[in-house]
Parts: structure tokens; C-alpha cells; sequence
């Protein structure tokens, strides 16, 4: 018996115990078949009714104590199957035999012989009940195209009875003009073992023609092939129907709108294209539209450690890692755009340019550029009077912010932020850009810059996560570092009104802002990287295209309030991680520092015993050219290939390409940061 069935019921009907009944009682146990033993008829019939026994032993040997024909007519089943029955009576006659093994062999062909056929015509008896209610037309025919079953569904579709069908070769039934060549076609596929799928033209009995999508399937079997023709008809539009009445519900989203619209295409599409349409329908259901499913091209451990360091929440393991706010203490005398010094003036004379160099200022500095970057950028952009505060408020602003990075982060530090201010500030003032945005989106994405890394640890999100701290705590291990930056701005801005650069704006413009602020610094977070490049490639770029396709130049998106949110989040995304798009020497210092903060997150991790989310950032062994291929070719190439197609940026591109080179012809060199550790 296979071992997925469940045992055997086998019910022995004998008046009185003897080495008969035992015979069998032996073969039930070898056999693994569930034994039960009855000694009078009425026993039996109980025993029956609640157990439905699927072999039944009578003793007629002893006619004296009951009558074996009367029991077998009481326990026969009534089964309405396509094959009738023996009407009352037994299937089988065993002559008297007291050996087991003799006992056990009769089982055993009892097994292979009646019962399993039995279960066979019971799942046929079902089979053919689905098929005479299915709702789909459904004709079965011999391999030589004899119609042997057709379900009422086809009659109706077709208008025969079936009766006027059965044992008909296809030829002598209309099906069209083109029937030759039509049958030749499916028994090409037919006869190879293949299913065939298509448009079916045929006409009814009353010489209307139809056209139908069919699916035509061989269905071997001893007696030959049979041929199942499956016609789609009004199931699986209704199916469409009442999906399309789920998702036209008043409340709707766009991507619900989009589904909707799909449903309604599918109605009168033909059955390949509708059901490409299902399995359009089956992605736009899922929760990552826009993200891929993360895997590696050749395996590459710099890019799956990349991903798995910036992309992920890392394990969850506790320790006792805090992170505590840093607060701005004393600050250093005032600074006026009057009374800036000469050496930081001539540092700052080209900032907006895409090749200002931000380390010279951080050295001119003694490690404050963004205060004095910020100064003249926010000047330049007038973001005083669109805040109606004064220059000191500012001032007082960008020196908490300032002081609220930590200047011991090689890479996270205000250097960092001033960086990805100048690249906002840069963006901002290409064409394109200026033409889509708003005075308020400038504002925001100038603040968004300014503060988008405050407070940063110099440790990723996944360490965070993984070390149990109070940071990953308080935001349930989500975009923890993120959320930290903004939230942290704006308490920092809020709670003295000589730094709170919002004091003075009227109360709904603020919410407004602050929202806008928030969503940008909230886009930095790179588990949503993909998401937002999608997005915006598909609502900015596509459109765009089409348009210069048909002739149309100088074309801006439509300023609404959906792409505006799109184009504010690449925008700072691009600015955050534009290193590679920086000129050499800048490309090189940025790729030393972000490498060194990864080290010595490798080095704490295996300090304190916590999973190591990015091993090959070891700084014995790490190769920077192959970890910055790695991370270009990953995250920035698409990236900017899409902003580049959108705020027209050469100089960038010409950089991208020569720094990539660049790395190339270091692949293989074993390059790290030539600094030592920090003690």
C-alpha cells in the first residue's frame, strides 16, 4: 500500500473464533491494514456503519448463524458511479484456506484489485461531477477526435444537446473556416505531449460563429490519449468582475486605482494577455514595489557586505551600548558674513562651483565649515527672510547644529554635512530643478542638508540594532538613525528661541516645512534607496522622455505635489552619497574616511562579541578600490544616470567615470587608509 494512504479497514465477519479467522486476523497485521471483528450481523452492520470498512470478510461457511447474502445486501454502499456496481452480493469467493500466507495474498490482491479501483471510480464519480457544474465549457475527445463528454456548460455556449455530440468526429460538427489547418496545428502539439493554447473559432448549432480562448490538453491513459478542450467563459470574467468591485471601493489608493484599471483591461482581453495581467497584478499587491530583491552580481562580498551593512536592521542582540545627546556647550564668539577671516573667505570663493574643495575650508576652519559654509549659502539662497528671522538666530542655529556632530567621526561630521549642503545647494540651482520646486522646498532641503547626519555615532543602523541601544529601542529598530537626526534637530532648534529659526513663521507654514524637512532627512535611509530611485525614474524621468521624444524641449514635470516630494528625496540622496561624483583627490579622502569609520565599527564589533555585518571592512585585508567598485556600481550609477538624465549635471557623469577608471586600475592593489587607528 502507499505510504501516503491511510491504513486499510478490514472487517471479518465470523460467527466464532478458528484458525480461519485468526488466518486473517494475522494477514490484517502484516499487511499494516486496521482489523475489526464482528460475530453477529447485528454487531457487524454497527461496526460498519461507523467505521465504512473498505474490505468486508464474511464466513458462509456456517449458514446457521446468519445469512451471508441478506448481511452483504445491508452493507453495500450505494454508490452512483459511472460504473455500476455488483447490485447486492459479494466481489469475491475464497474457498477455505487456514494459511496465513494464503490469507495475506488475498488481502493483498483484494488491495491491488478491487479496492484501489474502487477509489478510483469514486474520485472519477468526482471529477465528473466538477465537471458537469463547472461554469467553463468543457469537451473531451479521443485522440482520433471523437466526442466522447461534453458538459452542460458547452451545450448551452454551443446550443447541441449533448445527445447530438457524443461519439461525433469534430469534422462532422462545424468549427470553421480554417478547420484543416486549425486541427492539423493542435495535434502537432497534441502529439509531442504538449498542451495547446489559443484563440478557438467554432460556431454554434444555430451557424453563429464564436471565438473562445481554449486551453487543449493531452491526457494519456491506458486507453489511448484523450483530448481536454477548456473553453474560458464567464467564471473567470466573473472572477475578474467581482475583483474589480473589491478594489473600486470608495476609498482608494492610487496603487488601487492602478488595479482597478488592470481589472477592467482584463475583461475583454484574451486569456494570454489576461493572465499576464494576473501576474502584473500579483506584483503590484506586495508591499516593496520599488525595491529588488537584494542579490549580488557574481557574489561579490564588498557589495552583499555593503547591502547587508546599509540595507538591513543587522540581528537583534542586547548589550549595554548607549548613545548619549550630545548638548552644545559654551559657544565660541559670534560670526558675521562681515567678519569672516581672509583665509576662510578665499576657501569659500568658489562654492558654487561643483568642484569647491570642502577640505580646505575644514582646515581653514579648524573643523567648523558648516557654520560658515552654511552663512553665506543660506545668504545666498535668502533663507532669512523667507524664515523671517535674523542673521543671528541663524548663526546661533548652525553653531548648535555644528557642535552636535561629532568631530571624532572620521566620516559623519560636519565636514560631511557641509559637503552634502554645498551638493544641495548646487542641485538647487540647476534649471530644471529651480523650475519645479518651490521657495519653500529650498528652504527645507537646505535645513534637511544641514542636519541630516546630527548626532551620528560614525556606527550604522544594523550595529545599533545588534548592540540593543537606546536609539534602536526608542524606534523599534526603524530607521533608527535617521529618525534620531530629525527628531534631534528640531528639539535642538525648539528649545532656545536665540537659535530657533522657526520662532517667527506662522503656524500651519512651519508644519508645513517641518514635514517636508522631515520626509527628506527620513529619504537618507538607505533600506528605502531603491524604492525612491524607482519612483523616481518612473513618475519624472519616463514622462520626461516621452515628451522629448515627440519633439517637445525645454520640458519641466508637472508641478504637483507628488513629484515635487520625488524630486526633493533624490535630490538629497544624491547629495548625501556624491563622492564618487567628486573630483579625484575628493573622491579618494572621502572613500580613506568612510572606510576608516567602517573599520573601526568592524574592530568594536568583535570588541564586544556582536555580529560583524560587515567583514570585509577589516582593515588588515580590506581592498578600498574593490569596496568603492562595489558601492558605485551598486547604488550610484542608476542613481545618477536618473538625475543626471533630469538636472542635466556633465561635470558630475565626467567625474563618475574617471574616478571608476580610477579604482579599476587599483583592483587588485591591497589600498587602505593610511592613517593608524584611533588609540
Amino acid at each position: 500500500m502507499p505510504p501516503c494512504l491511510s491504513p486499510r479497514q478490514v472487517l471479518l465477519v465470523f460467527a466464532e473464533e478458528d484458525e480461519q479467522s485468526s488466518g486473517f486476523r494475522w494477514a490484517c497485521d502484516k499487511a499494516g491494514f486496521r482489523c475489526n471483528l464482528a460475530r453477529t450481523p447485528q454487531s457487524a452492520l454497527e461496526c460498519f456503519l461507523d467505521k465504512h470498512h473498505d474490505i468486508i470478510i464474511i464466513d458462509h461457511r456456517h449458514s446457521r448463524y446468519f445469512d451471508a447474502e441478506a448481511l452483504c445486501r445491508h452493507t453495500d454502499r450505494e454508490e452512483s458511479s459511472i460504473l455500476p456496481l455488483i447490485s447486492a452480493g459479494f466481489t469475491r469467493r475464497y474457498v477455505e484456506n487456514s494459511s496465513r500466507m494464503a490469507c495475506y495474498n488475498e488481502l493483498i490482491q483484494l488491495e491491488f484489485g478491487q479496492v484501489q479501483a474502487q477509489f478510483k471510480l469514486r474520485a472519477c464519480n468526482s471529477l465528473f461531477t466538477a465537471l458537469e457544474k463547472s461554469q467553463e465549457a468543457i469537451e473531451i475527445t479521443s485522440e482520433d477526435h471523437v466526442i466522447q463528454y461534453v458538459n452542460p456548460a458547452f451545450e448551452t455556449m454551443m446550443g447541441y444537446q449533448i445527445g447530438e455530440l457524443i461519439e461525433k468526429e469534430l469534422t462532422e460538427v462545424p468549427i470553421n473556416e480554417k478547420k484543416a489547418d486549425f486541427l492539423d496545428t493542435i495535434n502537432s502539439c497534441i502529439k509531442i505531449g504538449k498542451e495547446w493554447q489559443g484563440m478557438y473559432y467554432a460556431k454554434k448549432k444555430n451557424g453563429d460563429s464564436i471565438q473562445q480562448n481554449v486551453k487543449i490538453l493531452p491526457v494519456i491513459g491506458q486507453g489511448g490519449v484523450q483530448i481536454l478542450l477548456c473553453f474560458a467563459t464567464g467564471s473567470s470574467q466573473r472572477r475578474r468582475s467581482s475583483m474589480a468591485r473589491v478594489h473600486s471601493m470608495t476609498i482608494e489608493a492610487p496603487i488601487t486605482k492602478v488595479i482597478n484599471i488592470i481589472n477592467a483591461a482584463q475583461e475583454s482581453s484574451p486569456l494570454p494577455v489576461a493572465e499576464a495581467l494576473d501576474r502584473a497584478l500579483e506584483i503590484l499587491r506586495t508591499t516593496e514595489l520599488y525595491s529588488p530583491q537584494l542579490g549580488t552580481k557574481d557574489e561579490d562580498p564588498h557589495t552583499s557586505d555593503l547591502v547587508g551593512g546599509l540595507m538591513t536592521d543587522g540581528l537583534r542582540r542586547l548589550s549595554g551600548n548607549e548613545y548619549i545627546l550630545s548638548v552644545a556647550g559654551s559657544l565660541s564668539s559670534p560670526i558675521s558674513l562681515n567678519d569672516i577671516p581672509p583665509r576662510i573667505t578665499e576657501a569659500m570663493e568658489n562654492e558654487e562651483q561643483w568642484d569647491f574643495d570642502i577640505f580646505e575650508l575644514e582646515a581653514a576652519t579648524h573643523k567648523r565649515p558648516l557654520v560658515y559654509l552654511g552663512l553665506k549659502i543660506f545668504a545666498r539662497f535668502g533663507i532669512c527672510e523667507f524664515l523671517n528671522c535674523s542673521e543671528s538666530t541663524l548663526r546661533s542655529w548652525l553653531q548648535v547644529i555644528e557642535a552636535n556632530y561629532h568631530s571624532s567621526n572620521s566620516y559623519h561630521n560636519s565636514t560631511h554635512s557641509a559637503d552634502v549642503l554645498h551638493a544641495t545647494a548646487y542641485f538647487l540651482s540647476k534649471e530644471r530643478v529651480k523650475q519645479t520646486l518651490d521657495p519653500i522646498d529650498e528652504v527645507a532641503a537646505l535645513i534637511a542638508a544641514t542636519v541630516h547626519d546630527v548626532d551620528h555615532p560614525g556606527r550604522t543602523n544594523s550595529f545599533l540594532c545588534n548592540a540593543g541601544s537606546e536609539l534602536a529601542i526608542l524606534y523599534n529598530d526603524t530607521a533608527v538613525l535617521e529618525s534620531h537626526h530629525a527628531a534631534l534637530a528640531f528639539q535642538l532648534t525648539t528649545r532656545d528661541g536665540k537659535c530657533n529659526i522657526f520662532k517667527n513663521m506662522e503656524r500651519n507654514e512651519y508644519r508645513t516645512l517641518r514635514q517636508v524637512i522631515i520626509d527628506m532627512v527620513l529619504a537618507t535611509e538607505m533600506t528605502k534607496h531603491f524604492e525612491h530611485v524607482n519612483k523616481f525614474v518612473n513618475s519624472i524621468n519616463k514622462p520626461l522622455a516621452a515628451l522629448e521624444e515627440n519633439g517637445v524641449s525645454n520640458t519641466v514635470p508637472k508641478k504637483s505635489p507628488e513629484n515635487r516630494i520625488l524630486i526633493k528625496r533624490m535630490l538629497i540622496k544624491c547629495a548625501d552619497i556624491s563622492n564618487p561624483c567628486r573630483p579625484r583627490e575628493q573622491c579618494i579622502e572621502w572613500a580613506g574616511r568612510i572606510s576608516e569609520e567602517y573599520f573601526a565599527q568592524t574592530d568594536e564589533e568583535r570588541r564586544q562579541g556582536l555580529p560583524v555585518v560587515m567583514p570585509v571592512f577589516d582593515r588588515n585585508t580590506c581592498s578600498i578600490p574593490k569596496s568603492q567598485l562595489s558601492f558605485i556600481d551598486y547604488f550610484i550609477i542608476d542613481m545618477f544616470d536618473a538625475w543626471d538624465a533630469f538636472a542635466d549635471l556633465p561635470n558630475l557623469m565626467e567625474h563618475l567615470n574617471n574616478n571608476i577608471k580610477y579604482w579599476k586600475g587599483l583592483d587588485g592593489r591591497n589600498l587602505r587608509v593610511l592613517r593608524p587607528p584611533p588609540e
